[in-house]
């Protein structure tokens, strides 16, 4: 049997964290230090090591999750995640990034293709993955806002188990406690 959270008892953690905790309606976690996930563009290295707690879905679906975190050190992220494996995923939320809060998006097809838009100063964040067909389509809002502006357009393999949830990860620092209030899946 999964964990029970956010009306669902099927969800499990891809690389779960050593602090986490699901009481007051919400998942708080801290991450681990040297956690990320990254394929080869760039940096010229594979992270597979980042955390995730999500339910294993086929066919369409729009995960949406609002979260606050205390960021600290560079590429500290917490968001969403939909993967199929180490190689064909998609992360989008925030990062920090040369001390300067984006909202970013990582589209993974065995090479990470990354996007990011100025945040400004933020405390909580929404983002929404919506899976039809052959697409997802990530959009954000601020502050309380719904999550309205579209943030990227990308292929994701149809038809294929994919592990859909909640992510977070410290590449370089010693982690970062964050907090996700609000997770909610819907199948089509």
């Amino acid at each position: 049997m999964g964990i029970k959270a956010f009306d669902r008892d099927d969800w499990q953690w891809l690389n779960e964290p050593r602090s986490w905790s699901d009481e007051g309606g919400g998942l708080s976690l801290t991450t681990d230090p040297d956690t990320d996930f990254w394929r080869t563009t760039h940096y010229g290295f594979d992270r597979d090591t980042g955390h995730v707690l999500g339910v294993p879905l086929t066919g369409d679906f729009t995960l949406v999750a609002s979260f606050t975190a205390d960021y600290a050190a560079q590429y500290d992220q917490a968001g969403i995640a939909l993967r199929v494996d180490s190689r064909n995923w998609i992360k989008a939320g925030v990062e920090l990034v040369d001390d300067e809060f984006q909202v970013s998006t990582v589209v993974t097809r065995d090479f990470s293709d990354w996007s990011v838009v100025p945040a400004g100063h933020i405390t909580r964040v929404t983002v929404s993955a919506a899976r039809e067909g052959d697409t997802v389509t990530v959009r954000y809002g601020l502050g309380d806002a719904a999550p309205t502006t579209m943030l990227r357009l990308g292929y994701f393999p149809p038809e294929v188990a994919a592990l859909a949830g909640v992510m977070a990860a410290a590449p370089t620092g010693p982690g970062f406690p964050a907090r996700f209030d609000r997770v909610q899946v819907t199948t089509a």
